[in-house]
């Protein structure tokens, strides 16, 4: 039987770059359906690292597994009915990636399987009973993402080693935004900073703080881990080159495109992990014994040309420190 494929693109304006939606359909002999969310832009950077892992155990897409994607562009409030129209298709393993999509496929379901990775606790965020035993029809990645933005805060002082106030930018319709805070509180104290909190849902938002922590010299600003704000990263980096500011992101994506620094697990073996997972689910192995995996590699990334041109020094040093220079 010859597999058909169907392609599907349209465009949306997402900050200062085009956002591309793709939904693919492909019809293979195998009968296997992954289906796998994303919120954000369709050309995810680590997509294919997703693809890899789920070679590793035998499945390559649109030969022996089909993979559709939907798209919330960032609207949170569309995830339960994107993910409720998945498990209505009777879908072989839902893929999840950010702790509002991942409680959205959960709310979904309670019988089809799900891998997540997530920047927060999984535990505490109620998707999984513990990480060595998940339980249930839940497995993944812990990213632990959100517990690197008080490290993300301690770098970036290193490069700004003057400024006596810090501003952190958050979604508060993130599940783990008042954890975010609670970290940044923390470690604002320990440093003797003082912390501007700026709330963002919208790109309007986002364009109102970065105006107001340049008026009011809030200081160099700490972006929270949060999916919404990586489908805004060319907006947030020409936003943080306008107005002179200091930053520090959660992704090397966000740092490529003109951004001075980020701190983060390696978001690629993470995504290849989840690959490895679903194609493990699809050989017959359950979700609920599968461990919750923990991040073992981070890295730190820095762009020297973004840094001379906010008239910082990078000491060689730091950059001896760094997984990664761009220049």
């Amino acid at each position: 039987m010859r597999a058909q494929a169907r392609f599907h693109q349209g465009h949306s304006r997402l900050g200062g770059g085009v956002a591309i939606r793709r939904a693919r359909a492909i019809h293979c002999i195998s009968g296997y359906w992954v289906h796998s969310q994303w919120i954000g832009f369709a050309e995810h950077p680590h997509s294919g690292r997703l693809h890899d892992g789920l070679g590793e155990t035998g499945h390559i897409a649109g030969q022996n597994v089909t993979i559709e994607y939907r798209w919330a562009d960032g609207q949170f409030d569309r995830l339960p009915a994107l993910a409720a129209d998945l498990v209505r298709r009777r879908v072989a393993v839902l893929a999840a990636f950010a702790p509002p999509t991942a409680l959205a496929a959960k709310s979904a379901t309670t019988t089809t399987p799900i891998v997540v990775f997530v920047g927060g606790d999984p535990v505490k965020l109620g998707l999984v009973a513990s990480f060595s035993r998940p339980g249930g029809n839940i497995t993944g990645v812990g990213g632990l993402t959100i517990d690197l933005v008080s490290k993300r805060l301690e770098i970036l002082r290193e490069l700004v080693p003057k400024a006596d106030s810090i501003a952190f930018l958050v979604n508060p319709s993130n599940p783990t935004s008042a954890t975010q805070i609670e970290n940044m509180q923390e470690a604002t104290r320990a440093l003797g900073l003082r912390l501007h909190i700026y709330r963002a849902t919208s790109e309007h938002e986002v364009n109102a703080a970065f105006a107001e922590i340049s008026q009011v010299q809030a200081g160099p600003v700490v972006v929270g881990a949060d999916s919404f704000f990586i489908t805004l990263r060319d907006q947030i980096v020409a936003l943080a080159a306008r107005y002179n500011i200091p930053t520090t992101y959660e992704t090397r994506e966000s740092v490529a495109a003109g951004g001075l620094m980020s701190y983060a697990p390696n978001f690629r073996d993470a995504y290849r992990q989840v690959g490895v997972y679903v194609g493990r689910i699809l050989k017959g192995e359950k979700a609920s014994d599968l461990p919750i995996l923990q991040p073992t590699k981070f890295e730190l990334v820095i762009n020297l040309k973004t840094a001379k041109a906010l008239g910082l020094d990078v000491p060689l040093s730091f950059q001896q420190r760094a997984d990664e220079i761009i220049e």
